[in-house]
């Protein structure tokens, strides 16, 4: 509440994100650990000054949304509504929802779901000004030089008079409404909500933004984050068997006993990979129960993972792994092993490392009764 009115937040949750091009609409990706809407959802519900949140999202996801705001304690959220073909009817639709629900609330302040960087300060700028002038937009000056396109070519302007325009931007209810109203009845649709409020008279304040609160658009603008994982892994040396190493078939007189292959370097490798991404362990994807999976090429289920990490924006920084093994020496192949290892990741082989050693006859290994590795890699997103 501010000044003993009532606000309400909508926020525009229902984009299909194919610019970004992930698994889900980017409002569902996840940021250390998180999704975005909920890093959103989270600044609003700590401020005293909103009281109620509507979300308006894919008719597909409404589920989803609602487990997150379960989940998590989100007790603001009144109403999850499902969004519209573009984002105009889908605000539309949540600001029915307000006037059906919360009739008595004053302000409503409308926000991006993929704008999960804004802060207090930003949303208490846009209430205050608000309520004291109707209607106002959080905007930042404009960093780089501007031109404007005409048709005999282009010429710069003066930066000083263009600012960019973020979210949220807050109105009086009335107003809000009265010009989503004027806009549905003319088949209008503007760039933002405060060019429809703009439109139906009503002057809009600006205050100031945050150059922080970016909106996520595309996967570069999702912010780097760096992991590190660890695998290991051992098999057994059995008689009638081939030795694979890193996809390479080592003249031996035993191999290694397993479902797949039962190349332990690559195992050791999967699983340190899918541990960076918090993804599992190569038990869970490839089960030695599934007969799919029963000798197959072990660079094949590399491939697998290495799809898993595209589909959540990893890429892989470097790879580091040891064999352990008394028998055989895996010098002669280790620069085949990470010629495979670079065409199946598409990683540049000076970004590879693969080394050797022995247990000095302690052990398992030092018995000559199986070989174990042992990878750690860097992931970052």
């Amino acid at each position: 509440m501010y000044q003993n009115k009532k606000v309400a937040v909508v926020i525009a949750a229902a984009g299909k994100g194919t610019r970004v091009g992930g698994p889900v609409p980017k409002q569902y990706l996840k940021i250390g650990g998180e999704p975005v809407i909920l890093k959103t959802l989270k600044v609003f519900e700590a401020l005293p000054e909103v009281d109620h949140i509507f979300i308006v999202t894919n008719e597909e996801y409404m589920d989803r949304c609602q487990g997150i705001v379960k989940d998590n304690g989100i007790r603001k959220v009144d109403s999850i509504v499902k969004g519209g073909k573009h984002r105009q009817d889908s605000v539309y639709n949540a600001l029915q929802e307000v006037n059906r629900k919360r009739p008595g609330v004053a302000y409503v302040l409308i926000h991006d779901g993929a704008r999960p960087f804004v802060n207090e300060d930003v949303v208490l700028n846009v209430i205050r000004a608000t309520a004291e002038k109707g209607a106002a937009v959080a905007c930042v000056a404009m960093k780089n030089s501007v031109r404007q396109r005409e048709k005999d070519g282009s010429h710069s302007v003066d930066r000083k008079n263009y600012y960019s325009v973020q979210t949220p931007q807050g109105f009086k209810k009335s107003a809000l409404m009265d010009a989503y109203d004027r806009a549905l009845r003319d088949g209008f649709y503007g760039t933002d909500d405060a060019s429809l409020v703009e439109r139906a008279g009503f002057e809009v304040e600006m205050v100031d933004g945050d150059y922080q609160n970016i909106k996520i658009t595309t996967k570069e603008d999702l912010p780097m984050e760096s992991r590190v994982g660890t695998g290991f892994d051992v098999h057994r040396l059995t008689d009638g068997r081939d030795l694979i190493l890193g996809g390479v078939k080592i003249p031996f007189k035993k191999g290694l006993d397993g479902h797949s292959d039962a190349d332990v370097l690559t195992h050791a490798l999967m699983d340190a990979l899918l541990g960076a991404a918090a993804l599992g362990d190569i038990g869970r994807h490839f089960p030695d129960t599934d007969e799919r999976y029963k000798g197959i090429s072990s660079l094949i289920l590399l491939k697998k993972v290495k799809e898993l990490l595209d589909e959540n924006f990893f890429r892989i920084g470097n790879l580091d792994v040891t064999v352990m093994a008394q028998q055989p020496k895996i010098g002669p192949y280790v620069e085949e092993m990470r010629t495979n290892l670079s065409h199946v990741l598409d990683l540049e082989k000076s970004r590879i490392n693969i080394k050797g050693t022995t247990t000095e006859r302690l052990g398992f290994v030092g018995r000559e009764e199986g070989i174990a590795a042992e990878a750690v890699c860097s992931i970052y997103r």
